[in-house]
């Protein structure tokens, strides 16, 4: 099966049910060795298109990671991003927000470390908490003491939708893409791999009570989600919602789409003068001596 990206890229006000869409498809490798061999290939041209953004200097790239908890989110960070030289990579994640990031506007957290040019940022998880985790819990919403509380809380939402809107079209004008992934994860997969975390010795640090307490607003997270790739993905910033029940496949749909995306960009590596070439001649007639 070849990966097309836009099969997995949500329309804005087009996405429809969220809890028809599949978690699962049929597997993009025969073997685990098959696996290792495609993933590798896509690193190492992932490796080669990170070293030709960062010579021409003229874009960034941002990646969202969007899931419900056991997605899969650091995997795919650790697997997929491996080839990338480090020093061209950024992760940031965005856990509850402190005393003085909530004295700022919701955006201001992540706006601090926004990738300069020629790097790639990563956000494991982001400003997206503030209409999805912040709409599940309305008491983290009252913490930020914004105005107009009073008003209905839709109009809360919408108006942080086109907040965000504004940013991901602003950064692209700017030379930042934006790529988004919401990890799909299936309810009963969900469950396997919290049982798995308490019952394999090395995944037990993992796993947290609020896991579990966070499954019971299953129903209301896929609403908010659902809400949310459909106000806010857009043609420069597009949600891509990948079936995340199969890891391997996930990492391979991702890592497909993220060279996609930086085969699109019109890189070049610096061309030099005239006399810049004549004095690098001049540099290797001298070593050579």
């Amino acid at each position: 099966m070849k990966i097309t990206p836009a099969d997995f890229q949500a329309v804005k006000g087009k996405l429809g049910d969220l809890n028809l869409r599949a978690t699962e498809i049929v597997p993009l490798y025969t073997s685990k060795k098959h696996y290792k061999t495609k993933l590798k290939k896509q690193i190492h041209k992932m490796s080669d298109l990170q070293r030709l953004l960062y010579a021409s200097n003229e874009h960034s790239l941002l990646i969202i990671f969007q899931a419900m908890d056991a997605a899969g989110k650091d995997g795919v960070i650790r697997h997929v991003m491996s080839g990338i030289n480090p020093q061209g990579c950024q992760v940031h994640s965005f856990k509850h927000p402190s005393a003085t990031e909530l004295e700022h506007d919701f955006l201001w957290r992540s706006n601090q470390v926004l990738p300069e040019r020629g790097k790639i940022g990563i956000f494991n998880r982001s400003y997206y908490e503030e209409v999805l985790i912040a709409r599940v819990h309305p008491d983290i919403l009252a913490s930020q003491r914004i105005p107009d509380m009073h008003q209905p809380k839709e109009n809360i939402w919408q108006e942080r939708f086109q907040s965000i809107v504004d940013l991901e079209q602003h950064l692209h004008r700017s030379g930042t893409r934006v790529i988004k992934f919401f990890l799909h994860l299936s309810k009963e997969e969900q469950r396997q791999r919290l049982l798995a975390r308490i019952d394999t010795a090395d995944k037990n640090w993992k796993f947290s009570e609020a896991d579990i307490k966070e499954r019971e607003f299953w129903p209301q997270y896929m609403q908010a989600y659902q809400a949310c790739l459909n106000a806010t993905s857009s043609k420069e910033a597009p949600w891509y919602i990948i079936p995340a029940d199969d890891k391997k496949n996930a990492r391979l749909i991702i890592a497909n789409i993220i060279n996609t995306t930086l085969s699109s960009l019109d890189m070049c590596y610096p061309q030099i003068s005239p006399e810049r070439e004549q004095q690098l001649q001049q540099f290797r007639q001298k070593l050579l001596e």
